[in-house]
């Protein structure tokens, strides 16, 4: 495990971090939840010079692969804008999760939809800096719920380098088993950037994205802890925020 750390209120991201001695932190450039493109950071110039490790999180709403053009073509702009965001206060990486299609559309569609957005990016000079693409755990037609499918998006997708992060709660909400993932995923995408570490209030294979601190999920969290010194990747814990200093002192001791 490289670096540790967690998610965090964009307001002050290293004014948090301090106060849960976080190595790195996570957060959004705007809205999670909205189409707006990202304000400038009013701490822009700190976070850049700071030597925390910053990681951005995409808006919720982003869907590359969506064959509704009205969510499609936004997602791809939305998605540029927020990189270009992050990678003004020296972000390492955006995060995005891979997306869905409905239940009446063919999966390859959505997965020729990333391909075309990166294809398209490429021809304009490229990201300015590493998209990583996240597993998610709802959905049928998901594009990184079930590693079968994210097998396919990275056969379409893998030219272009992108990056992967591996979230334990939605890899056991799921239905991946968790037992040997680090492996299984490396196998399929040859790397895991970051590592969501969090434990889930569901059951295996429930589809449900809700995340639960290490003594209160379903699952040993001794198990995440396993998957991070696996990984040797840098890790972000995005549990609920009354019990994430004690979750991050959880892998300080048992992930390392």
């Amino acid at each position: 495990m490289a670096l540790l750390g967690a998610h965090v209120d964009s307001a002050d991201p290293l004014s948090a971090a301090q106060a849960i001695g976080a190595e790195a932190v996570q957060f959004f450039m705007g809205d999670p939840q909205g189409w707006k493109k990202p304000p400038p950071h009013p701490h822009a110039e700190a976070l850049r010079d700071s030597d925390v490790t910053i990681y951005i999180h995409a808006p919720y709403l982003i869907n590359v692969a969506s064959t509704n053009n009205k969510i499609r073509i936004p997602s791809r702009k939305m998605l540029l804008q927020h990189a270009e965001a992050a990678a003004g206060i020296g972000a390492k990486g955006l995060i995005v999760h891979g997306g869905h299609v409905t239940a009446k559309d063919d999966p390859a569609v959505g997965i020729e939809n990333w391909r075309k957005a990166f294809e398209r990016q490429e021809e304009a000079g490229g990201f300015p800096l590493p998209i990583l693409i996240e597993n998610t755990a709802g959905g049928e037609n998901a594009m990184a719920r079930k590693f079968d499918r994210l097998a396919m998006l990275w056969d379409a997708v893998g030219q272009y380098e992108p990056g992967f992060v591996l979230d334990t709660c939605h890899a056991w909400a799921g239905g991946e088993e968790l037992d040997h993932i680090v492996d299984r995923v490396k196998a399929i995408t040859g790397r895991i950037d970051l590592i969501h570490a969090n434990n889930s209030r569901d059951g295996f294979d429930s589809g449900a994205d809700r995340h639960a601190n290490f003594d209160a999920g379903t699952f040993d969290s001794q198990v995440i802890a396993d998957i991070c010194r696996a990984a040797g990747s840098d890790v972000i814990i995005e549990t609920p925020g009354e019990g994430i200093a004690a979750d991050l002192e959880y892998l300080r001791t048992r992930a390392r």
